[in-house]
């Protein structure tokens, strides 16, 4: 697994529930390579301007992306996870809207 990579992984949810969903992975975190992830979602009404980002047919890393409609990358729906709640990969975004993100997040961060 790899920054940058679209993975399916156990994320818990506002209920406290725990739940399959697709992510991002953003950072391997120090030091016992634990993963910070985003969550991806198709409820495209909760971004957050500016900082989450939609992914979408027309984009060049959709299809690379292996996702199977519009989805919004949500940077507010933030967790950290070890390798063993991931349960695989299943595409990837682009170099340019990885770092896109992460200049986001930190951004974002260090206001």
């Amino acid at each position: 697994m790899n920054e940058g990579n679209v993975v399916i992984a156990l994320f818990p949810q506002a209920d406290g529930s725990i739940k399959n969903r697709p992510a991002l992975i953003l950072r391997e975190m120090p030091p016992f390579g634990d993963f910070l992830i985003c969550g991806i979602s198709t409820q495209l009404r909760q971004k957050v301007e500016d900082f989450d980002e939609i992914i979408s047919a027309a984009d060049s890393d959709f299809v690379q992306s292996r996702l199977i409609s519009e989805s919004l990358i949500r940077l507010v729906f933030l967790v950290t996870v070890p390798s063993n709640r991931i349960g695989g990969v299943i595409g990837s975004i682009s170099n340019e809207r990885h770092k896109r993100l992460l200049q986001n997040l930190s951004d974002y961060l260090i206001k």
